[in-house]
C-alpha cells in the first residue's frame, strides 16, 4: 500500500505564470533505498529556484509532478537534529560516481513535504544553537552567499564589498555574513526601507542601484544581473572581483563594460551553490557567533502559496520559512 504525505509540488510548467502549475495535496512519501536517509522535515525555506522550476528551467515535464524544495533542516530516522545539503550527486555519494551533479527538484524530488529523503552522505548535524526555522535557511542562499564570499571572492576583514540587491536571500546574507566578518559592507536597494534595513544588519551605507559609492570597492556580490552590471563593473578597484551567482533582472546586460574589465585587470567569478564542506562552516560559523539568518516570514506548509506569492512579487526580506 503507497503511504501519502502533503506536499507542496509543480504539476505543470507555465514560463509566464509560473504559480498557476503550483499544487499543495498528497503525493506519495519516499522510498526506502540504501545509502539514502529519510528525513522528517520541520522547516523549510523558500528560493528562486522554486519558482524558476515551475517556469520550467531545470525541470522538465517528463519529470513532474516534482516536489518543490531545496533547503530543509528536520528529524533523520535515528532522531539526529540534521540540515540538508541540497546539492545532489556533487561527489557520487548515494548516486553512483558518474552522475552529474544537481540541486534537489531538478532530478530527486524535494523538500516541501512531510518527509524527504536524500543520500546519507548529504546530511550534516544541525547546531543545537540554531532553530530548525534559522537552519532551513542556509543550505542554498546562505551557502552561496559563503561561498561567494570567502571562497571565489576571497575577501578578508577589513576588505571592502558591494552587495547589489539588499533584500533578496542571497544579498541579504552576504550583508550579514560580510559584516560578521569584519569587511566594510556597502549594499544597493530601489526600496528605501530596504537600504535602511540593510545597514541595520551592518551594512556601513546604502545607495540607490548606480549610485556612486564613497570609494571603489575590493569586490561586488551580483544577483541582479543586467540592471546593476554596469554600476558593478565601475564599481570595483583595479585587480577587484565581481562574483555572481544569479541574474534576476536578465542575464544580458546593455554594456558588457569590456574595456573597463580588462584594462584595470578585474576578475569576473561564477559562483553555483557550495559544497559540504563549506555548509559544515557556514554552520560552525553561525553557531559561534551568533549569527542568524534573516527570516521575513513563516508559514505552514499549507500556506506555501502565500510565500510563493511573497517572494515572486519580491515583497520580502530575507528568507520565507515553510514549517511542516
Amino acid at each position: 500500500m503507497v503511504r501519502i504525505m502533503f506536499a507542496a509540488y509543480a504539476a505543470r510548467i507555465d514560463r509566464d505564470q509560473p504559480l498557476s502549475g503550483l499544487e499543495l495535496g498528497e503525493r506519495p512519501e519516499p522510498e526506502v533505498r540504501p545509502g539514502w536517509s529519510t528525513v522528517r522535515v520541520k522547516a523549510a525555506s523558500l528560493n528562486h529556484h522554486d519558482l524558476w522550476s515551475l517556469r520550467g528551467v531545470g525541470l522538465g515535464e517528463e519529470s513532474l509532478p516534482m516536489i518543490l524544495g531545496c533547503d530543509a533542516a528536520g528529524i533523520d530516522e535515528d532522531g539526529n537534529e540534521v540540515v540538508l545539503h541540497s546539492v545532489i550527486g556533487q561527489s557520487g555519494h548515494g548516486v553512483g560516481p558518474r552522475e552529474p551533479r544537481s540541486i534537489l527538484t531538478e532530478r530527486y524530488q524535494g523538500t516541501f513535504a512531510e518527509q524527504v529523503t536524500v543520500p546519507t552522505w548529504n546530511l550534516l548535524p544541525k547546531p543545537k544553537e540554531l532553530s530548525f526555522e534559522e537552519a532551513a535557511c542556509l543550505p542554498t542562499a546562505w551557502l552561496t552567499a559563503y561561498r561567494m564570499l570567502f571562497t571565489n571572492a576571497g575577501v578578508r576583514p577589513g576588505d571592502s564589498v558591494l552587495v547589489q540587491g539588499a533584500g533578496g536571500g542571497v544579498a541579504t546574507a552576504a550583508i550579514v555574513l560580510g559584516a560578521a566578518a569584519g569587511l566594510r559592507v556597502f549594499a544597493t536597494s530601489r526600496d528605501e526601507a530596504k537600504r535602511k534595513r540593510a545597514v541595520e544588519l551592518g551594512a556601513e551605507a546604502a545607495f540607490e542601484p548606480g549610485e556612486r559609492l564613497p570609494q571603489r570597492v575590493d569586490a561586488v556580490m551580483e544577483t541582479v544581473g543586467a540592471a546593476t552590471w554596469s554600476h558593478s563593473v565601475k564599481s570595483l578597484k583595479p585587480g577587484g572581483t565581481l562574483v555572481i551567482s544569479g541574474a534576476t533582472s536578465g542575464p544580458n546586460p546593455k554594456a558588457a563594460e569590456l574595456n573597463r574589465i580588462f584594462f584595470l585587470e578585474l576578475k569576473v567569478v561564477g559562483s553555483t551553490m557550495g559544497s559540504k564542506d563549506e555548509l559544515e562552516d557556514l554552520l560552525s560559523f553561525c553557531a559561534a557567533h551568533g549569527v542568524r539568518p534573516v527570516i521575513d516570514s513563516v508559514l505552514p506548509l499549507d500556506r506555501a502559496r502565500e510565500g510563493f506569492e511573497k517572494m515572486a512579487g519580491g515583497d520580502l526580506f530575507g528568507k520565507v520559512v515553510l514549517t511542516v
